[in-house]
């Protein structure tokens, strides 16, 4: 072999290494690093030019199967994210069964005062502690539906922020696209632009999975799980249009709210058929339009239930028929065509309360009485503990037919909300376990920091023997021209 032929080769030796190191501290840095695929340098020996070694390309490793499993996992995990952190929110609102504040303990305080009054009717001070027991429940219910219906608008927030992300998301894939194809094409290394994708899908998959397909020159086509297109040379647009203000009665399917549509069409988000099924998206629906619409049915049959058991006819004689008793919907009878929403709107008779100019002997005398009673009267009273206490067929909700007392009414609904939360909870963290698991199986098919660093070892060597023939060739020719 020629001196000028060695050292082409050393030449070509110290490129290669210093590629190859350049490769190796790049896959040592971005060890942990989400969404980096592992390079890896491609070398062809140049037989027809002498020898040496040809950089061909840089290898970007990927484990396609890992991935969809994590996209799924992830999109899981954000999906029972939001629902346990609505039922933990819930059971918040209304209390749990030993909490001095919630729903049945206001309940059965104001049982306690019904019978309290009733031992001693003459005492002033005990009525209006009723009074003010009946207000405390009141507006215990009223601030459980405020809270729920915040709860839609905050989910109808955030499905708004997350669609115009997902179409600035999409848009951005798309984009990658075209930069990658063009790059393939070139013979570019577009290692970072895939890992930079990879990311920008990974991002999307969790608020809708999504199904990955291969296209020529390393582009891709997205589909929903439940096969709405979402990029194939173009990006789909999706569009929703938030409310700002949400009440009981409004719901998707009372055309009240806005769905998802994509690309102007109408996708369904729930159900087996349902395009945009699974992930946090789908969540955020669920909530606004199921989860949360039925806790608050919960609350209404049980504030209708309150309200109708002093309605009851002939419990107050003093009351005409068309007249509400102690519990209102905003000042007029409690109807059960008006059910939806009645527990936001409960109040307290103002004929019984001082702060409204009515007087807390009426419970005694009769919600309907002009003049006072006799002081030792408990009939009234007590009727009013009674109807509390007896067991009746609920009339709507879930334990509908089911004939129970007000209290064990309420401890049914709080039983089943806090059920609700810990099923939630389970499934969360089975979802998170799920995908941290995952999510440490890709990691160790990533980047082998011990396997690297043996790879940079054996560069070095690499290294230090070209630049080695560098040095003897240039100490050969040296002296060839000092001989001339």
């Amino acid at each position: 072999m020629s001196l000028s032929g060695a050292l082409s080769n050393a030449i070509t030796g110290l490129t290669a290494a210093s590629r190859s190191a350049q490769i190796v501290s790049s896959n040592l840095a971005n060890a942990m690093t989400e969404g980096y695929g592992r390079r890896e340098i491609a070398l062809e020996a140049q037989h027809a030019r002498g020898g040496g070694v040809r950089v061909l390309s840089t290898i970007r490793h990927s484990n396609p199967t890992l991935i969809t499993e994590l996209r799924a996992a992830r999109a899981d995990e954000a999906a029972q994210n939001v629902s346990s952190g609505f039922f933990a929110k819930l059971e918040s609102l209304v209390g749990t069964a030993d909490s001095g504040d919630s729903i049945s303990a206001r309940l059965a305080d104001l049982e306690a005062r019904f019978v309290s009054a009733a031992s001693r009717p003459d005492q002033a001070g005990r009525l209006d502690e009723t009074v003010r027991s009946s207000k405390d429940l009141a507006r215990s219910l009223n601030r459980a539906t405020q809270g729920i219906q915040d709860a839609r608008v905050a989910a109808d927030k955030q499905i708004a922020k997350g669609v115009e992300g997902l179409n600035s998301k999409l848009s951005e894939i798309q984009e990658l696209n075209v930069q990658i194809a063009g790059g393939s094409v070139a013979k570019r290394d577009v290692s970072a632009l895939l890992d930079q994708r990879q990311i920008l899908i990974d991002s999307v998959s969790e608020w809708i999975p999504i199904k990955e397909m291969e296209r020529p020159n390393q582009s891709v086509a997205l589909y929903t799980a439940g096969g709405a297109l979402l990029v194939d040379g173009e990006a789909a647009e999706l569009s929703f249009t938030p409310a700002h203000t949400i009440v009981p009665h409004m719901t998707l399917t009372g055309g009240h709210l806005s769905g998802v549509e994509v690309n102007g069409v109408a996708a369904a988000i729930n159900g087996e058929g349902g395009p945009l099924r699974g992930g946090r998206l789908a969540a955020l629906f669920e909530l606004r339009d199921r989860d949360a619409v039925s806790a608050q049915a919960e609350l209404d049959a049980m504030a209708r239930d309150l309200a109708a058991r002093f309605q009851t006819p002939g419990l107050d004689a003093s009351v005409g028929a068309g007249d509400p008793g102690l519990f209102t919907d905003d000042g007029s009878q409690v109807a059960p065509i008006n059910e939806i929403g009645l527990a936001g709107r409960l109040s307290v008779n103002p004929l019984v309360d001082a702060a409204q100019g009515g007087e807390s002997r009426r419970l005694r005398d009769g919600l309907g009485a002009a003049v006072a009673g006799p002081v030792g009267n408990a009939a009234q009273l007590q009727s009013f503990a009674d109807v509390l206490s007896a067991p009746r067929p609920a009339n709507s909700g879930s334990f509908s037919g089911q004939s129970l007392s007000a209290s064990e009414l309420s401890a049914q609904v709080l039983s089943r909300f806090a059920s609700d939360r810990l099923s939630s909870e389970a499934e969360m963290t089975f979802a998170a376990t799920r995908a941290s698991e995952v999510e440490t199986m890709l990691l160790s098919d990533g980047v082998d920091s011990d396997q690297e660093m043996q790879k940079l070892m054996m560069i070095e060597q690499a290294y230090a023997a070209n630049a080695q023939m560098m040095k003897t060739v240039d100490e050969m020719m040296n002296t060839l021209l000092r001989m001339g």
